[in-house]
């Protein structure tokens, strides 16, 4: 028996390519006429709405009224921008607490100077009852101080202020094997079942230090059956190269990107090498690239930048480097996936929280779409591109306000076309199914209107442009002949 070899033909975006395309977008966003073009475009933009809505708003609310049983409590909605960890209110999570101390008080939850505690013993520790815990006890508030203290957010968010028991109830990965933070989550997904209409899509984390958090991480999401048809995963990177290259737990970045996609490689060619991988998988959306985006960069990303597997420095690459070797990778697992059958994965980073324009500009070229983007509004080149390439942007308008003021592939689609209706996928009011939406058409029809309005705007203006150089070298040509 001979096995042949066959090499795929699985190609990427080129690194020079991206390089060049950043930097011209770099002197498009700086470039006086252009930024005074798109400021104007936007000003009108926003007087048109403005307008449409003083002149259709009561036609918008009877096309609404008429159609029965549909309001906003019963459309589908999905809160796309939620952390696993932070699903449960507090309320939730201090029933939760109280169940676990009435219902496994001699369980070891918790290994300290190699003696196993239980979850009594922990809170004699803390000299605390459950008669003791309140909400206020738990202290997990999002409040102000939260938010504008980034730095501190995760230490902030901490049961009683006890990273001991963030470890024991809010951790996939501890003494119990993510055992309680299994049963809370099944309790959330439960609540949105109930509810019929509302669906999340929750990140969990993989920090790219070892080989096998995914397979720790499937392990957790198969054996506690955190599965609902409410709920999909995203699963987010967080940006702490330097981090681990101090604490020696990596050599270079390229060990970060191998132990974040070698498993997802492994696991497409063959699904039999990571079983319970391959069925967490089939419920993740895509990735999601996260940090504290105010930190300063000690270096520019250009041609001149050292590979990842150079990358031995213990400042962390900037923000633009990560997106880039990030969907460089997932570029060539998405081809591999479609050959394989599989539904592929999408790029949605947190970008422009805070920090430099260039964040925009990555998410821009590289993204499905963004959460925050609050920078735009300082950056009208950058914004009215975002519009014409209808870019979606996930905001969260509390924390955003005081921290710096989207199962297999095919019955994905038959989920949304359930949701909104057959036609969603198509491009203006035809798309539309009030009876599932309750979006008026008239709406429908104002924004897709608009978009081609501008669009054809933009073309026009190129084809005008090319026609005057035409006519210019002919002219050239003409003078020369005689």
């Amino acid at each position: 028996l001979k096995l042949e070899a066959t090499t795929l033909d699985l190609p990427y975006p080129d690194l020079q390519e991206y390089i060049a395309d950043m930097n011209v977008m770099m002197a498009l966003i700086i470039n006086g006429p252009v930024k005074s073009f798109c400021y104007r475009r936007l000003q009108y933009l926003s007087s048109k709405f403005q307008m449409h809505v003083l002149l259709n708003e009561m036609k918008e609310l009877a096309a609404q009224k008429k159609v029965p049983h549909r309001d906003f409590y019963n459309i589908r909605k999905v809160d796309t921008h939620i952390h696993a960890s932070s699903c449960m209110n507090q309320k939730h999570l201090l029933r939760f607490i109280k169940s676990a101390m009435k219902k496994y008080p001699d369980e070891i939850v918790h290994m300290e100077g190699g003696r196993g505690q239980t979850l009594t013993e922990v809170f004699e520790d803390m000299n605390l009852t459950a008669y003791d815990l309140s909400v206020d006890t738990l202290d997990m508030h999002a409040d102000r101080n939260t938010f504008h203290r980034f730095d501190k957010f995760n230490s902030k968010y901490n049961p009683i202020g006890e990273s001991i028991l963030r470890e024991i109830f809010i951790k996939t990965d501890n003494h119990i094997h993510g055992k309680y933070f299994g049963h809370i989550i099944k309790e959330v997904m439960s609540d949105l079942e109930e509810s019929k209409y509302q669906n999340a899509e929750l990140r969990l984390s993989i920090y790219g230090r070892s080989m096998d958090e995914w397979d720790k991480l499937a392990l957790w999401a198969v054996s506690h059956s955190v599965y609902s048809d409410n709920v999909r995963w995203l699963v987010q990177i967080p940006r702490l190269f330097d981090v681990y290259r101090t604490k020696q737990q990596l050599s270079n970045f390229q060990q970060m990107l191998e132990n974040i996609f070698l498993p997802l490689f492994e696991v497409t060619i063959n699904p039999s090498s990571h079983p319970q991988l391959h069925l967490f998988l089939q419920h993740v959306l895509g990735f999601d690239s996260v940090d504290d985006e105010s930190k300063p960069e000690h270096h520019v990303f250009n041609l001149d930048s050292p590979s990842p597997a150079r990358w031995c420095d213990d400042n962390n690459p900037p923000y633009s480097y990560y997106l880039y070797y990030m969907y460089a990778n997932m570029t060539v697992l998405n081809h591999l996936r479609r050959r394989r059958g599989f539904h592929t994965f999408v790029l949605r980073p947190h970008c422009g929280e805070a920090g430099p324009i260039h964040h925009l500009v990555s998410g821009f070229m590289l993204s499905e779409n963004i959460s925050h983007g609050l920078l735009l509004r300082k950056a009208p080149v950058l914004q009215y591109l975002y519009y014409l390439a209808q870019v979606g942007i996930a905001m969260s308008p509390l924390s955003n306000n005081s921290l710096f003021l989207s199962l297999s592939f095919l019955l994905l689609f038959q989920t949304k076309s359930h949701w909104l209706g057959p036609d969603y996928n198509k491009e203006g009011p035809v798309s539309n199914d009030i009876r599932r939406t309750n979006v008026p058409d008239i709406r429908v029809g104002y924004r897709y209107e608009t978009l081609c309005e501008e669009l054809h705007l933009i073309t026009q203006a190129v084809r005008t442009q090319e026609l005057d150089r035409i006519e210019e070298e002919d002219g050239l040509s003409f003078t020369s002949s005689q």
